[in-house]
């Protein structure tokens, strides 16, 4: 790439290490926030060889093509609220997108979809006094393999072009700055910016939940975040959940 990473200019309170190539931007921001790292470090991976999303789940971002970077937090607020940042990480980047021109839906927990297909995945992750909010976004992505064909998509695909990877990673970093500092006070205004993004309302899903498989209808999202799920035995409230799928 042309871009020099190393010389683009964050918004305040970020600062970029960009690295080639590595395993898990995760891991490193992990390992750097141990080794006693501020808050605001932000790593972008050129390659990314072993990405996750949640459960492991392999994440592939092809180079040049995909947008890979994790993000040091360092929360003031109480632990128990710190489940939020998945919220304030989702609509951050759906906003963010938005910007850059297709309309975005939060498919909770994790994912970003435009047009009902996956175009990012988020992957939040805890340590004792810190979090990594890892982000990947398909940016020049034009062609996907046939499994992934029909629900997966780009920002290259929705606009026509693909913006550069910087300006796409510089509004996620403003927005997820806006919407990170509201899992404390201000949360009412972070929970209704998703709630007008949730993907899931009103539809039919099955999931895995903590005690098995889930079936039902998705009646909303919670005030504390959680989604709401209608079945015959009454509404479920789920703080987290597995393999969320549509089915009606």
């Amino acid at each position: 790439m042309s871009l020099d990473w190393q010389d683009l200019e964050l918004p305040p309170g970020f600062r970029m290490d960009f690295r080639e190539k590595t395993g898990s931007t995760n891991d490193d921001v992990r390992s750097a926030a141990n080794a006693g790292a501020v808050k605001g470090l932000v790593i972008v991976a050129g390659k990314q060889e072993s990405g996750r999303g949640r459960r492991g789940a392999a994440w592939v971002c092809p180079p040049g093509e995909g947008l890979a970077f994790s993000v040091l937090l360092r929360p003031r607020e109480n632990k128990a609220l710190w489940p939020r940042l998945s919220l304030a990480a989702g609509l951050a980047v759906a906003e963010a997108i938005e910007r850059l021109g297709p309309l975005a839906e939060v498919k909770w927990p994790n994912d970003v979809w435009v047009g009902g297909r996956k175009i990012a995945g988020i992957l939040v992750e805890a340590g004792d006094d810190f979090v990594v909010i890892g982000i990947g976004i398909n940016v020049g992505v034009k062609e996907f393999p046939l499994e992934l064909a029909d629900s997966a998509t780009s920002l290259a695909l929705e606009c026509g072009e693909a913006p550069e990877l910087s300006a796409v990673l510089l509004l996620v970093l403003e927005r997820l700055q806006v919407w990170s500092a509201k899992i404390g006070g201000g949360f009412e205004e972070l929970l209704r910016g998703f709630r007008v993004r949730c993907a899931l309302t009103g539809k039919a899903v099955r999931l895995l939940a903590a005690d098995g498989a889930l079936s039902g209808t998705v009646a909303g999202i919670g005030d504390g975040g959680e989604l709401l799920v209608e079945t015959p035995n009454g509404v479920r409230r789920l703080v987290q959940a597995d393999e969320v799928r549509i089915t009606g």
